[in-house]
Order: C-alpha cells, then sequence, then structure tokens
C-alpha cells in the first residue's frame, strides 16, 4: 500500500491510571513505552480482532507510531528503535520508520493493494482477486503467508469503520446500513457489537468513543494526524 503516509505518530501521557478502549482498525502500532522511572521499552501491537482495554499506569508516556493498514515492520527494526529509545523521547524513531517503510522490499503489492480494495464498498474476496489477476484461493495463501488476519476480515471491519464514519452525520440507521451494504439495520448492529463493543445508536451518542472509531486507519487513511490512541 504505497498511496498516502506510512505511518502517523502520535504521543499520549497517561496522567493518572488509566482504562482506555481500543477498537480493531486494521493497523499495527509501533509503541515505545516510558513508564515513570523506569526504562523504556518498544512494543508492536498485534492486530486486534475484537475491543479490548488498554491499562496505563499513571506517569507512562507513550509514544506512538500508527502504520499503515496491513503493514508490519522487522525484529530488527525494533530494536534499532529500542536502541534509539534510551536516548530520549522523540530520539531518531520518526527517521528509522520512514526507512524501513519507505523500502518495499519484502512487501507484496497485490496484498497490500488487496487491504485497500477489500475496505471499499461492494467489494468481495472474489472480485478483489480477479481485479488482481489471482485467484480466491491464492490470495488468502498470500495473507495467511504474511501473518495476516484472512481477506473477509478486511471487508468486514472496512464495512463496519465506512459505517461508524457515517454516524456523526443525520442519517437514519436504517439508510446507513443500506448504503454500506448491511442485509438491514440488525445485521448492522450485530456487527458493530462485534466490531465496536456496542450498537450504532449507542456509538453515535458517545463522541470519544466515535472519535477512536474514525481516526485514520483502515479505509479511512487521511492525512490527518492524530494525538492519543
Amino acid at each position: 500500500m504505497r498511496d498516502g503516509a506510512a505511518f502517523f505518530a502520535w504521543r499520549h501521557l497517561a496522567t493518572a491510571p488509566e482504562r482506555a478502549p481500543v477498537l480493531p482498525d486494521g493497523c499495527r502500532d509501533v509503541l515505545v513505552l516510558r513508564p515513570a522511572g523506569a526504562a523504556p521499552r518498544v512494543v508492536l501491537t498485534e492486530f486486534d480482532l475484537r475491543p479490548r482495554i488498554a491499562e496505563l499506569a499513571a506517569g507512562t508516556l507513550i509514544e506512538g507510531f500508527r502504520l499503515r493498514p496491513g503493514a508490519s515492520v522487522s525484529p530488527q527494526v525494533l530494536a534499532e528503535i529500542g536502541r534509539k529509545a534510551v536516548q530520549g523521547p522523540g530520539e531518531g524513531t520518526t527517521e528509522i520508520l520512514g526507512n524501513a517503510l519507505s523500502d518495499p522490499q519484502g512487501e507484496d503489492g497485490d496484498v497490500s493493494a488487496a487491504i485497500r480494495l477489500l475496505a471499499g464498498p461492494g467489494e468481495s474476496l472474489a472480485s478483489v482477486a480477479s481485479g488482481l489477476g489471482v485467484s480466491p484461493r491464492s490470495l488468502q495463501r498470500r495473507f495467511r503467508d504474511r501473518h495476516l488476519p484472512p481477506p473477509d476480515h478486511w471487508r468486514l471491519l472496512g464495512r463496519a469503520r465506512r459505517a461508524a464514519g457515517r454516524l456523526s452525520g443525520a442519517a437514519a440507521l436504517a439508510e446507513i446500513a443500506a448504503e454500506c451494504g448491511f442485509a438491514d439495520q440488525a445485521h448492522m448492529t450485530r456487527e458493530f457489537v462485534r466490531w465496536f463493543g456496542t450498537s450504532p445508536e449507542r456509538l453515535r451518542r458517545n463522541a470519544g468513543l466515535l472519535g477512536l472509531a474514525c481516526q485514520p486507519a483502515l479505509g479511512n487513511w487521511t492525512g490527518e494526524q492524530i494525538s492519543t490512541r
């Protein structure tokens, strides 16, 4: 997926103990965790398949780097970031990631394109595979070989995130469900509970959680910067 930014940088300081929701977004993050009074450590998050709660101790500073949907970095890059992290916040991580993610070596262009297409409206595994000139089974195997969730994960999550993005407007839920390809409003509600842990109606009323669902990620990889996760 060579279009757009390779990653978005963000930062968060827990001024008190926190329990924060994390929603599936199709992205992995490189986190430089700086607990108060402790040495920094570097973590590459996994792809979230369900909503979860992240707990932070007071005084923890997170320097986050959200990778584009489906992207990852090697253990060698993480180790290099870890060596730089001991020098202080912001020391070299942006440059290291920029260099690593601008190098297309080892990236499967078909898989990157498939992720982008599957997150769009009206696509299926068969239509995306046909457009890329490969068989559905071959495309599934390439996802598996890269240790990525299967194609249907990206299609279903992309649909739910598109629908969540419509909640900030005034459209009726039934209208959003129809436009985003759900069988009906009840089907959309079940998918929202799966991906976001709540119904569309409740998500619409929860500005903080809706903001998380609409941050740049799968299906919404824009140039807008993010400050927290």
